[in-house]
Parts: C-alpha cells; sequence; structure tokens
C-alpha cells in the first residue's frame, strides 16, 4: 500500500529541499544521495511508498543533476500523484527487466553515494554489483543533519502534534490508576493520541513501581498500585510530524524520597533546557542536565542520552549527548528528557520538545512538570 505525505506541504517546498540536500551532498564531497522509502523520501518527495516493498523503490538526487524517482510500474501513478512530484522524473521498471542496471545508468560509476540507513541490503548489494566501482556511506553518516533544521511551517506541525499530546496527557491524569494493567492506561493513552489528532501512534510506555527503572519498559499486564510512581512516555505522528512527551505521576500520596527525586530530574530538566541557544554545541544540553543530577549523587541512575531530534519521525538527529559538538541552529527541534532510574525500586523521567530559536529555546510542550498525584 502505497500514498502521500499528509503534511501541508508544496511542490516548491519539496523542491527546495531536494536542492538543499543536492548542494549538501556535494558538500560532502559525494556524487549524490540514493533514497529508499522511509521518512527521507517522505521529507523529499512527498511519497510515501511501503517500505516493505521488494521491489526497488529508490530517489536519485546528484548535484547538478535532474532529481529522478525509480519506482515499480505498478506503483508509478501514485508516485505521480505526490505532492512533490512536479521536478522529479518519475523512471519506472516493470517486473522481468532488471531495475539495477536502469538505476546504475544515472549514478557516476566511479562516485560515493550516501545512501539511506534502511536501505535494504540486497538493493545495495545489487548496486555494488552493477556498479563496482562505487563506494556508499549512510546517509546518518555522511548528512546526519540533512532534517535537522525545520523551517516555521515544519516547527509549526511539531508545536500542534506537542499540543495533541499533552491534550493526551490532561486527559490521563484524570483517570483511575490504581488497580488496572499498565496495557489499560497505554490503551487509554493510544486512543487520546487518536482522538487529538494523530494518524499513527509510536509507543505509549506505562511504566509503574520498579518497571519505571527500565526507560524502554515493554507495557505489561502489571496491575498499577498504590504508591506507584508511574512513567508515562507516549507519542506518534500527528499530519506527518512527531509527538514525544513523558511525564511521571504517582498513584496516591508521593514519598518524601519519591518528591526529592521528582524534584531533581524536574530541576534537571529546566537546566537542560536553559542550555538550549544557537551556537553551543549539542552536547551542552546533556552536560548540564547531567550535572545538576551528578551533583545531588544519583549520576549512575541516568543512564541515556539527553535529547534526540524529532520531525517526520519521533527520533532522528541531533542527538544531545556527550560528544556532539555540532552546534545549535534556530529550527533545530530535539527532546530534553533526563531520568533517574533506582533498580528494583521506580523511576523518573520528565520530557519536552524544545525548538532552537533566535535567541535560546522554546517549549512545545506546555504540561505541568511537576509531581502529578493521581487516583
Amino acid at each position: 500500500m502505497t500514498g502521500t505525505a499528509p503534511a501541508p506541504f508544496a511542490a516548491d517546498d519539496y523542491r527546495a529541499r531536494r536542492e538543499r540536500a543536492a548542494l549538501a551532498a556535494a558538500g560532502a564531497g559525494l556524487a549524490g544521495l540514493l533514497v529508499a522509502p522511509g521518512p527521507d523520501m517522505v521529507w523529499l518527495t512527498g511519497y510515501a511508498p511501503t517500505a516493505e516493498t521488494e521491489r526497488l523503490t529508490l530517489l536519485v538526487l546528484t548535484p547538478g543533476g535532474a532529481p529522478v524517482l525509480v519506482v515499480p510500474a505498478l506503483e508509478a501513478p501514485d508516485a505521480a500523484r505526490a505532492a512533490g512530484a512536479p521536478g522529479l522524473t518519475v523512471r519506472d521498471w516493470t517486473d522481468g527487466t532488471d531495475p539495477y542496471a536502469a538505476t546504475a545508468a544515472l549514478l557516476d560509476p566511479d562516485g560515493r553515494f550516501g545512501i539511506s540507513d534502511n536501505a535494504w541490503s540486497m538493493h545495495l548489494l545489487a548496486l555494488q554489483k552493477a556498479l563496482p566501482g562505487t563506494a556508499y556511506a549512510s546517509l546518518t553518516d555522511a548528512l546526519p543533519m540533512l532534517r535537522a533544521v525545520k523551517d516555521p511551517a515544519e516547527v509549526a506541525l511539531l508545536a500542534a502534534a506537542g499540543a495533541a499530546a499533552d491534550a493526551a496527557f490532561e486527559e490521563i491524569r484524570t483517570v483511575r490508576f490504581g488497580g488496572r494493567r499498565e496495557s489499560e492506561v497505554a490503551a487509554d493513552l493510544a486512543a487520546l493520541l487518536r482522538r487529538f489528532g494523530h494518524s499513527q501512534v509510536d509507543f505509549t510506555i506505562v511504566a509503574s513501581g520498579p518497571n519505571g527503572a527500565n526507560p524502554h519498559h515493554e507495557v505489561g499486564d502489571r496491575l498499577i498500585q498504590p504508591g506507584d510512581m508511574v512513567v508515562l512516555d507516549f507519542g506518534g505522528l500527528r499530519d506527518g510530524y512527531g509527538s514525544d512527551t513523558s511525564r511521571t505521576v504517582h498513584v496516591g500520596e508521593p514519598t518524601d524520597e519519591e518528591r526529592r527525586v521528582h524534584d531533581l530530574v524536574r530541576e534537571a530538566q529546566e537546566a537542560g533546557f536553559r542550555a538550549v541557544r544557537p551556537g553551543a554545541a549539542c552536547q551542552e544540553v546533556d552536560r548540564a542536565a547531567r550535572a545538576v543530577i551528578t551533583a545531588a549523587g544519583y549520576g549512575e541512575h541516568f543512564i541515556h542520552r539527553t535529547g534526540h531530534g524529532i520531525g517526520v519521525t519521533t527520533h532522528e538527529p541531533p542527538y544531545m549527548i556527550e560528544g556532539e559538538e555540532r552546534p545549535m541552529v534556530p529550527g533545530m527541534c530535539f527532546s530534553v528528557e533526563p531520568g533517574v532510574y533506582l533498580p528494583g525500586r521506580f523511576g523518573v523521567r520528565i520530557e519536552d520538545i524544545v525548538t532552537v530559536t533566535g535567541d535560546g529555546g522554546r517549549r512545545l510542550n506546555d504540561t505541568t512538570r511537576e509531581l502529578v498525584v493521581v487516583d
């Protein structure tokens, strides 16, 4: 099944993105980009073919050359209707012919190309066989910032997705938690995300009690108990752009220690947010949040990066982690989500999506970061 991206972008928007991508490829010393079905293709063309097809589908971008979308003939009509199709040459191939030979004719036989991380290995190996003089690099390695800086329309879509996730949290905090299964609350969250406009729900983590000490806990049938801390982490796509937020609630009144740990994470999240500013290295967000938790003696219990980019996927570059020295740029959007995880006991995580502005940062999530007590 194929489709087109739901975000309201015009053909000129996609054309400008392709031109920018081709220039970036040239600047990185690449002979071009080979883009397989997935988020990069959606962002560059508005075309969303199924990623499960075994038939070769590939966008070929070369500096100075016309962009070509190679598609199976049976999918060519859908490709031609994509929002970004104007300005694209759609070149189809039929079953029984060699799509790799046709694609190879578009490429420098001695060139080095960036290729989508999610390209099928059988397609890459077949291209290498057709053009043994070529070399390839993953797009994440070659052009990690290709989609990182959002234009105002993209930021607006991310803000709308964040507001929808916020609305879901405001509703979920009013339901009963105690005595219900994690899976039941997770189903409530998924339904709320859809009610508030999400077309795709990517995750609904409901991690209660000791399960909260696992940052990527898989929702199960554990009964949520009075006295549990519960980490909620949920998001998906609305109008083609992602939401991702975390809040931690408590069933009944928390202990002094639970409040203290939650306050610590809230302080760390605020420190990470305040480190957002143009020109500063991405790692400064991680350093600021981590310093607060480490100073309080919980450093060994903060076991993941502080943030990740978000856009047409819910996880993408840039990553807010030690060693990431790329500067923040207005329009970058990413999470700020420190946490403390105490094995066998409980966990706390607080997450907002933040966009870099001309003089700092702006949160795209606005629900309370105080500890919420639920029934």
